[in-house]
């Protein structure tokens, strides 16, 4: 079986396309036959040694895909084999095949492909974690979107616009811009320096926006900070660009409300990710919900695709094809 590994900590060049042994399912797993895996931020910070420091490597990067079920272990209940499926936080996703726990499957509805299920599980569950749960937007709210023609940017932007929300988003470069209006932006600010919050305010009349969901990293804090309104919310999110550092909570401006958003949160038992999952299959069956693929690779071309993520210049989601 072909899968990547991590050989050390550090750049992409540590990335390596091997032959590993093939898994099998063991009880309680599923063996699965991967048809999309999805490249994350998380991976990057896992080949950084921000996470999984305790897996000796090499090691198989990767956490979310779909596919088909090839074997069932014992004790599986609900799947057999020929169900397509799909997954996140499954470690070992960069590969033609994995064993994964039975409770980390969510079945993929015919209406739904397996380069979109492979697209959504980690940006679109956090998405709808974001907006429907850490802050439920409501009707007329505005929302400040970082990275907005990112993958999880497109889609956050597509469910505060169903919720009813209005979105400031904010984009790197002017060739981001057409993509983050066609996802539903109201407005689009091009900055790459962190110099957006004046014009956000000033499209907000001087009041600011409800919430700002932020994952750009440092540089971005104190913007964020500043473009909300009073008792507004900041979302924050995204570890690998590092957090604010040290503050004192009494420093905060305008009784605004900060928080870090964690994913486990949202889909903490089994249910509850089917739940989750079946409601993003469904808004994506009604054309609710458009996903934005913005690379397919093989996965022989793992490295590059970890190379075009970091350079920033990527849009959309990034898939591998075992």
């Amino acid at each position: 079986m072909k899968a990547v590994v991590m050989n050390g900590v550090g750049g992409w060049e540590l990335l390596e396309h091997v032959e590993r042994p093939a898994p099998v399912a063991g009880p309680g797993q599923a063996l699965v036959e991967i048809a999309y895996a999805g490249v994350n931020f998380m991976d990057i910070g896992v080949r950084q040694g921000m996470a999984w420091t305790e897996t000796p490597n090499p090691k198989v990067l990767g956490v979310e895909g779909s596919g088909r079920v090839l074997a069932v272990g014992d004790g599986v209940e609900g799947f057999a084999p020929g169900d397509r499926v799909a997954w996140v936080y499954a470690p070992g996703s960069y590969a033609e095949r994995i064993a994964i726990p039975a409770t980390s499957l969510v079945k993929v509805p015919d209406a739904v492909d397996d380069r979109t299920a492979a697209s959504v599980m980690m940006q679109g569950l956090t998405a709808s974690h974001f907006a429907t749960d850490f802050y439920p937007v409501q009707p007329g709210d505005v929302a400040f979107v970082h990275a907005a023609a990112g993958g999880l940017g497109l889609l956050l932007t597509q469910i505060i616009k169903l919720r009813g929300g209005h979105v400031i988003g904010r984009v790197s470069s002017e060739e981001k811009v057409a993509m983050a209006k066609a996802a539903g932006a109201d407005h689009v600010i091009v900055d790459a320096e962190g110099r957006f919050a004046e014009e956000a305010i000033r499209l907000t009349g001087g009041e600011g926006v409800h919430v700002v969901y932020d994952g750009s990293g440092p540089a971005t804090f104190q913007g964020s900070l500043d473009v909300l309104r009073r008792s507004g919310t900041f979302c924050w999110y995204g570890p690998v660009l590092g957090g604010p550092g040290l503050l004192d909570i009494m420093s905060l401006p305008k009784s605004i409300k900060l928080g870090y958003a964690v994913f486990f949160d949202h889909i903490h038992t089994p249910e509850l990710l089917r739940a989750r999952a079946a409601q993003v299959f469904d808004w994506i069956a009604e054309e609710r919900l458009e996903v934005r693929i913005g690379g397919v690779y093989p996965l022989a071309e793992t490295a590059k695709a970890h190379a075009d993520m970091e350079s920033r210049k990527t849009t959309g989601k990034l898939l591998l094809v075992p």
